[in-house]
């Protein structure tokens, strides 16, 4: 199951991030998408599981998008929060963070849980638009990488 990680896309979809995210079978997003619009264009591609953003309150997301949000899929549990600091490390196999604009990949030295940052595809801080893709099978993860997006997202 391919599983395409998304934050802070604060209310702008661009070409190139839908192009990518076509073919996933679940979006998770980090916080901050900032539209109910973009929600909707994104649950047309693939179901989507968020968390709320520090920039999310008075959006209508529904009552299932909360600080923390858990996901049990393909046999794994899954935590998304816009802090990292914030996530459980304890109680999940893949924990996704947002909020820092920089991606990264990387296992926790204590749990040994993979934590995913996708950056942002609309406005980057460190190399460019990006976006996170884990690919998982029967509970198994079999990678977990970061995609360079092309583009450089709306100028503010």
């Amino acid at each position: 199951m391919r599983y395409d990680i998304v934050s802070d896309t604060h209310g702008y979809l661009s070409q190139q991030l839908l192009d990518a995210l076509s073919g996933a079978d679940m979006i998770l997003h980090a916080g901050d998408m900032c539209s109910d619009s973009d929600l909707r264009t994104l649950e047309d591609i693939a179901p989507v599981r968020m968390c709320l953003g520090n920039n999310d309150y008075g959006y209508s997301y529904g009552p299932s998008v909360r600080n923390l949000t858990r996901v049990f899929s393909d046999g794994l549990r899954w935590e998304i929060c816009h802090y990292r600091d914030r996530l459980d490390l304890e109680t999940c196999d893949i924990a996704i963070c947002g909020h820092t604009h920089r991606p990264y990949v990387e296992r926790d030295a204590r749990t040994g849980v993979l934590v995913m940052n996708p950056g942002s595809p609309t406005y980057p801080r460190a190399g460019g638009p990006t976006i996170g893709r884990i690919v998982c099978e029967d509970g198994k993860l079999l990678s977990a990488r970061i995609i360079k997006l092309s583009g450089t997202g709306p100028t503010r």
